[in-house]
């Protein structure tokens, strides 16, 4: 049983990893500082893809969390 949680463990740390990496980055560099600014400004909200893979990347990250725990109280 321990076993078997370890792996769906690992499982959900690449997902977890995928998730984080395919997200968009909050600026894009030094073009994003000059003419991303409006953007904040105005209240621009993310969309679509963006706003799909930070809700997936919280529930992976959670569900990693309590996987993590409990594979810690079953091995002690």
């Amino acid at each position: 049983m321990l076993t078997v949680l370890m792996v769906i463990d690992a499982i959900i740390a690449v997902i977890l990893i995928a998730t984080i990496v395919l997200q968009s980055g909050k600026s894009a560099g030094m073009g994003g500082s000059i003419g991303g600014g409006a953007d904040q400004v105005f209240g621009g909200k993310a969309g679509g893809m963006d706003a799909l893979l930070s809700k997936l990347t919280m529930v992976f990250g959670a569900i990693f969390a309590v996987l993590t725990v409990i594979i810690a109280k079953m091995s002690a």
